[in-house]
């Protein structure tokens, strides 16, 4: 195999990476939202932290490192539509999610205060909520996005 078949690969798995566990871990995080039990609660928020750790930042590393190679390697200008896209897109989903960790870590921090005490959750946990779901979405939709384009290479 190739350099360069060998840097698509693994551009192709982190994005898979990426994407996946985003919605996986959102997901997962999203259902224990519903359910009474704060040691469930705490432990889909600390493993969602977990997740993100050992998949997201990694894989989205690898993302962008992989994609600058490919484009030089491959001789694009950056500034083709497809390509500029991409990167407005990946910019956008990177700054949803920086947020989203701190977020995160509110959460994990506010349920582990409230298992340890056995008291009800703080007013702001719901608000914090909320956010984590609102800046999910265009993190989201720019990560379909980009698999579009990647694909489709419009001009």
């Amino acid at each position: 195999m190739s350099g360069y078949l060998l840097i698509k690969t693994l551009h192709i798995i982190s994005a898979t990476i990426l994407f996946g566990t985003g919605i996986g871990i959102a997901f997962f995080m999203f259902r224990s939202h519903f359910t009474p039990d704060l040691q469930q609660k705490l432990y889909a928020t600390s493993t969602t932290v977990l997740a993100d750790k050992l998949f997201t930042l990694p894989a989205g590393l690898l993302q962008l490192g992989t994609g600058l190679w490919l484009v030089q390697e491959a001789g694009w200008d950056l500034t083709q539509t497809w390509l500029l896209l991409s990167l407005c897109l990946f910019t956008l989903a990177g700054l949803c999610w920086l947020p989203v960790l701190w977020i995160q870590a509110q959460l994990k921090k506010n349920l582990q205060y409230c298992v340890q005490h056995q008291v009800q959750l703080p007013a702001n946990h719901e608000r914090l909520f909320r956010v984590w779901i609102i800046l999910g979405w265009p993190a989201f939709l720019a990560l379909a996005l980009i698999f579009y384009l990647m694909v489709s290479k419009p001009q």
